[in-house]
């Protein structure tokens, strides 16, 4: 029953490292990713979708992304996503294709975007904290209904909690490279 709790606690707490580095991948750094627009939502056909599932992405020079539609048609839309969307880019539009240049980081832009990775990191151990506080009470639930012994209790807290440190640990480690690529010049 113990082992149950902490397979799925395991589980759990992947998920969300899953999701903090999906996040993460989204912020810019000083170079071009096509991470940075693959999940941009796109109005097509009045349908909001991924700008991944709408053209290929590439990364021609390192300070530039291009943007080929699958259908021409949707370069307008596809543009008009990329200058109403929070990255602060202003698309180059061929009509075939739409470039993205990436204007390097300014000093203080590096420093916003390291709050804003911290901030996403505090966000990663919340919800790890709170699945290991879920967890915890399924425990202590179990030990009242008479399904497992105190010192059963015991070992599975403390098994829980080296888990949920090692998830800790993974998100630290997942911030400080994040940071680092930021704040390379």
């Amino acid at each position: 029953m113990i082992k149950d709790i902490l397979k799925e606690s395991d589980a759990r707490m992947q998920t969300a490292i899953v999701s903090l580095e999906e996040d993460l991948s989204g912020i810019r750094t000083g170079r071009a990713n096509p991470s940075l627009v693959e999940r941009l939502p796109v109005d097509y056909f009045g349908a909001p979708t991924p700008l991944l599932q709408l053209a290929s992405i590439s990364v021609p020079e390192p300070r530039c992304l291009l943007i080929r539609p699958f259908d021409p048609t949707t370069v307008k839309t596809i543009e008009k996503a990329i200058l109403s969307s929070d990255l602060g880019l202003t698309p180059n539009n061929d009509g075939k294709s739409i470039r993205l240049n990436l204007p390097p980081l300014t000093e203080d832009r590096r420093r916003d975007l390291v709050k804003l990775v911290n901030n996403r990191l505090e966000e990663a151990r919340i919800a790890i904290r709170n699945i290991r506080r879920d967890q915890l009470s399924d425990l202590r639930e179990f030990e009242k209904e008479k399904m497992i012994s105190k010192d059963d209790l015991e070992r599975g807290e403390e098994e829980l909690q080296k888990v949920t440190d090692r998830f800790i640990e993974t998100i630290r480690k997942t911030g400080l490279t994040k940071e680092q690529e930021i704040m390379e010049v």
